[in-house]
């Protein structure tokens, strides 16, 4: 047995270039239970991106444990920590059993008829009075395909307004914005096995540690290997990944794209570019060229403050590489020009001619489990399908699956980003508000203006969710729904992966899934296609994902050839996955051909820096016809640096424990209790200077709000204060906040990128006071990870025991 909260990434399997990253199976069931007694039912983790294959254990008509799926692509047997117990939530007591509403100013129990009855009179009342622009909807990264495509549906169908975003947009919007910028669609082109095969790893604002964990498995499983990959880390903490690191980047945060443009700088000045690559298969190498030679390592190091050697060091293992698969995350996509930073990411690969060949690719990874089907259904800031939404072909071919008006899809501007909608509601435009599984009032930054839109009379809120969240506690209605393990359904992972997720056990009491509380929306709206007929011709999720596949055919994200039945049994299979390629599609553009022409391309592009978007015409100019298309751009300060009244620079993040703002994680007793309360990492310097010790109390504060937390002495940048944003006003189970300020994003700025629409999370300005001695305890958090104190001050993190790891086989 092992505890896998102490020890995070298990027993080491080494491999080798070439060979077959080793099976092992991790399994985790609760004490007591037979297990000869417990039933086995296939699906895949909901707590990050990696979508590792899992099977729940059911007994007694309850979840009661899980274990890796030893033939699944994505992780070979293996779960992190949040995989194998954060499904304790589901059995949580606090779930909610039936709809509440709110009457006489406070949330009370009503009828499921008497909830959606109350929501579709006021959907009714807000379209007559103000028009399908009155209404709003914000959905999550963590439901289903099903889920997404029915919702998407009613609103750009049914409802026909612009106004539907996925909390997607604060995770990796800019993922999806740098792959139609720069190869004409999105979908990573690579796959997970080009990191059994590369030589070398870029990892870039990606503290693959904690928020991939079986992904670091895979890696870490390489660099104990024979022929270890070598790896270069950008990130302000000394993470895990950082000390595995040849060269370590601890830069300032918000200057990527400096150091970015330093790192080609020096590919381009080295000759280490594949010429004959970049004639070929790109676009824009000269105007590239022109803007990359004013960032010498010298100019960059005084923009990141890092030495320059260390950049020129950096951008020669870059260089010499033969296979290099580059990835990026939340330290791009929540930064400052984060769109224009991802594109270099895309740049340096394509620079190398490393694309679309084994150990070969970049990652512009997903946070979130189902961020890529948000994408692919529309339910965000996309056209269903990955259409042009500026394309009148698009629309058109839409319209006519979903037998529609094209006037009818809303297509004369882009799809409203969550920051636009809030401020619409905040000016009294939108005045009904549907939010699904997501917890804005802790979640989107200057938390204190969040709370007051909520809390407008004339805004009709309506929440979706299996608790009674920060946000749910300001609904007017409220309405309980299934979640993983209770409902069927697929979704993707971030190299293009399907899996599907059988339901194992009932939801408790009254909950519905998403999809079924859409449909009954639907229904009783009286939604219908320009015949008559009902809008939605779909009744249970096997029949949304035909119709689905159906719609995807000819598209990027081709699901015309898988079906509940192919993948039944055994491993996710990644799309495209069609006639051509009836097994799915391992990595794209193996032919060098982009999908960069301009009657197939999900985008025209933008201007990187003031994020203007290129009309048809502008793209037709540029004439990429199948090539990539090298976006270059300048370096430029943030909108909030530091400064004599606050210092110090916020950077906010996970912990490998928690997710998101822990309506899952915080359910579940080994998670919550190796991670239970917010804290402040700051470095030895800083902490010296102020006099503050490790346990200290403390005020943070930026000119938005403060928060108060303990301290941990930690690797952390000197200036840099680092606040994990998991943390609410009240814990799971508590009835009412404690009243001590603990969101980091009561501290963040309402500032977002240009292009992406992402919040900018990581660039705020802050400062530091000392409130009271710590007494020499030490802060809450973990002793594991980014966290890691740089002296021991208190008892390890552990409590994580109880997990079998079985291993099969391995090569070293």
């Amino acid at each position: 047995m092992t505890d896998r909260v102490a020890d995070i990434w298990g027993a080491r399997t080494p491999y080798g270039s070439g060979s077959q990253w080793p099976v092992r199976v991790d399994q985790y069931v609760e004490d007591g239970v037979p297990e000869d007694e417990v039933e086995w039912s296939q699906s895949a983790c909901v707590l990050c991106s990696n979508g590792c294959g899992m099977d729940v254990g059911v007994h007694g008509g309850r979840i009661v444990g899980v274990r890796g799926r030893a033939d699944d692509r994505a992780n070979h047997g293996r779960l992190g920590p949040k995989g194998l117990f954060g499904w304790q939530a589901n059995n949580s007591p606090d779930r909610l059993t039936q709809p509440l509403v709110r009457r006489r100013g406070k949330l009370r129990p009503a009828s499921w008829d008497e909830a959606m009855a109350l929501v579709v009179d006021r959907t009714r009342e807000v379209m007559d009075s103000r028009g399908p622009l009155g209404m709003g909807f914000y959905d999550t990264g963590q439901l289903f395909l099903e889920d997404y495509y029915t919702l998407s549906v009613i609103v750009r169908a049914g409802i026909g307004t612009p106004h539907l975003d996925g909390n997607t947009r604060l995770c990796t919007a800019t993922a999806d914005f740098a792959l139609k910028e720069t190869f004409g669609t999105d979908g990573d082109p690579g796959s997970m096995t080009d990191f059994d095969v590369c030589d070398t790893i870029f990892a870039i604002g990606h503290n693959i540690a904690e928020t991939h964990t079986v992904l670091w498995m895979r890696i870490l499983d390489r660099l104990r290997g024979p022929d270890r990959p070598r790896l270069v880390v950008v990130d302000p903490r000394r993470t895990k990944v950082a000390q595995e690191a040849d060269v370590h980047l601890p830069i300032r945060s918000g200057t990527n794209l400096a150091l970015l443009n330093g790192i080609q700088h020096e590919l381009l000045a080295g000759g280490w570019i594949d010429e004959e690559f970049t004639e070929r298969h790109t676009i824009g190498l000269s105007k590239l060229e022109q803007t990359v030679k004013e960032y010498p390592p010298e100019r960059v190091a005084e923009i990141c403050g890092v030495p320059a050697g260390d950049i020129r060091e950096a951008a020669h293992v870059i260089g010499t590489g033969r296979r290099l698969v580059s990835t990026c995350l939340q330290g791009v996509y929540q930064s400052h020009q984060a769109t224009a930073s991802a594109c270099q990411v895309n740049n340096i690969n394509l620079l190398r001619g490393m694309v679309g060949k084994p150990g070969c690719t970049v990652f512009q990874m997903n946070g979130q489990p189902t961020a890529q089907n948000t994408r692919e259904t529309g339910a965000n800031g996309d056209l269903a399908g990955m259409r042009n939404w500026q394309n009148p072909e698009h629309v058109r071919e839409l319209a006519r699956i979903w037998n529609v008006d094209d006037i009818q899809i809303p297509s004369w501007a882009p799809p409203t980003h969550v920051m636009q909608m809030f401020r619409y509601a905040e000016e009294g435009s939108i005045r009904f508000l549907w939010i699904v599984g997501t917890n804005p009032a802790v979640s989107l930054p200057e938390l204190h203006r969040i709370r007051s839109i909520l809390k407008q009379k004339r805004l009709f809120v309506v929440v979706s969710d299996a608790f009674l969240t920060e946000t749910a506690q300001l609904a007017d209605v409220v309405l309980p729904t299934a979640i993983w393990g209770e409902k069927a359904g697929t979704y993707t992972n971030h190299d293009r992966t399907v899996h599907l997720s059988e339901k194992a056990v009932e939801p408790p009491g009254e909950a519905r899934p998403d999809m079924d509380i859409f449909l009954d929306y639907a229904r009783r709206l009286e939604l219908t296609d320009k015949d008559g007929a009902p809008l939605l011709k779909w009744r249970t999720p096997e029949e949304c994902f035909e119709a689905f596949k159906q719609m995807t055919r000819g598209r990027p994200c081709d699901y015309s050839g898988l079906s509940y039945g192919k993948l039944r049994g055994g491993s996710g299979i990644p799309w495209p996955c069609n006639d051509e390629a009836p097994d799915g599609t391992e990595r794209l553009y193996t032919d060098h051909r982009f999908n960069t022409d301009g009657d197939y391309c999900e985008d025209y592009g933008h201007d990187l820096l003031t994020g203007a978007a290129y009309e048809s015409k502008d793209h037709a100019a540029m004439g990429p016809a199948g090539r990539a298309v090298l976006k270059a751009a300048d370096y430029l300060p943030p909108h909030e640096p530091p400064g004599e009244e606050y210092p110090f620079l916020l950077n906010t993040g996970r912990s490998v424990y928690h997710w998101h703002t822990r309506t899952k994680t915080g359910r579940a007793r080994q998670l919550d209790a190796a991670a239970p309360d917010v804290w402040v990492e700051i470095s030895p310097a800083d902490a010296q200077r102020l006099g503050i010790v490790e346990g200290d109390l403390v005020r943070v504060e930026s000119p938005r709000g403060r928060i108060e937390a303990k301290v941990r002495v930690s690797g952390v940048r000197d200036g840099v204060v680092f606040v994990p944003f998991h943390y609410g006003h009240w814990d799971p189970g508590e009835a009412e906040p404690d009243g001590r300020p603990r969101a980091a994003n009561e501290l963040t700025i309402t500032d977002w990128d240009p292009v992406s629409k992402q919040p900018v999370f990581k660039t705020a300005a802050v400062r530091v006071e000392k409130l009271a001695d710590g007494g020499g305890a030490p802060s809450p958090a973990p002793t594991t990870a980014g966290a890691e104190p740089l002296s021991v001050t208190g008892p390890a993190t552990a409590g994580g025991e109880g997990v079998t790891e079985t291993a099969r086989g391995g090569t070293s």
